[in-house]
């Protein structure tokens, strides 16, 4: 059983940046972030394997979010810079137990509100 803790989010202006972070109680193969907006359905975001080396970003990020990992914490994060009205949502956190397998835990979320 692994644990996700989400943290970082908040309210911020429009073109602002914040980064979220998301804590592992154990190893994960892959982890990613998706985002639920009220309303919506929940939509992927982001997606990192263990290496590091291979990530994928739903097509809305258009390079304004960066994933990126610490193994050694067992963490991931994602920075996001430029936020817009429309990145408001819950963001919610996701690990994989195989690389290519389902994601088996999901974090409680954390809300980011992109203020115009």
């Amino acid at each position: 059983q692994v644990q996700l803790v989400e943290s970082g989010g908040g309210l911020v202006q429009a073109g602002g940046s914040l980064r979220l972070s998301c804590a592992a109680s154990g190893r994960t193969a892959r982890m990613g972030w998706f985002r639920q907006a009220p309303g919506k359905e929940r939509e992927f975001v982001a997606a990192i394997w263990w290496s590091g080396e291979t990530v994928y970003y739903g097509n809305f990020v258009k390079g304004r979010f960066t994933i990126s990992r610490d193994n050694a914490k067992n963490t991931v994060y994602l920075q996001m810079i430029n936020l817009k009205p429309e990145d408001t949502a819950v963001y919610y956190c996701a690990a994989a137990t195989l690389s290519n397998g389902v994601y088996d835990y999901w974090g409680q979320g954390t809300q980011v509100t992109v203020s115009s």
